[in-house]
């Protein structure tokens, strides 16, 4: 199973190159991303997590089925926004508010090479925008002011040193 890295690890900050070819190599990627999304209770995972520096993620959220975005673009996003509650695969036990546009578009590709425009709302929109931040470099916690960045990092922080004793 491919190992999520974690808050610290350098790859969570560089930006993802695109898939030129979408192949085997690809699908089994993207089958190995939703199935440690999976393991790690998640709703969300990008390549740049499992250390793959490719612009692709996969999703799985109540009421919709897993899907893989490869190559994305976010291609409309509404002017209404909203707050929520978003957590991170990689900063596992961390939360906060997030305000994020309610609904957007998204171009990209499937696991099959197959081109695709999807309009999503709600937490789809939101997973959708936060995986797509992880290709660009960006973590949820970038769009909190820094005082608030900074206690949730030593919150983080202190977690992990305690699991380590």
């Amino acid at each position: 199973m491919l190992t999520i890295v974690r808050l610290g690890d350098a790859v969570l900050r560089k930006q993802a190159s695109l898939i030129p070819d979408i192949d085997r190599t690809i699908a089994d990627l993207a089958a190995g991303m939703i199935e440690a999304m999976h393991a790690g209770r998640g709703i969300g995972l990008a390549g740049p997590q499992v250390a793959e520096l490719k612009r692709i993620f996969v999703t799985h959220v109540e009421g919709d089925r897993a899907r893989v975005f490869i190559n994305p673009q976010i291609i409309r996003t509404s002017t209404e926004q909203e707050p929520r509650e978003e957590g991170c695969l990689s900063i596992p036990g961390v939360y906060a508010d997030v305000v994020r546009p309610s609904e957007i578009s998204v171009q990209a590709w499937n696991e099959r090479g197959r081109p695709f425009t999807l309009d999503a709302d709600g937490i789809l929109a939101r997973v959708i925008l936060h995986e797509y931040d992880h290709l660009n470099g960006v973590l949820f916690l970038d769009h909190l002011d820094e005082k608030k960045r900074l206690r949730l990092v030593r919150v983080y922080d202190k977690r992990q040193k305690a699991a380590q004793v």
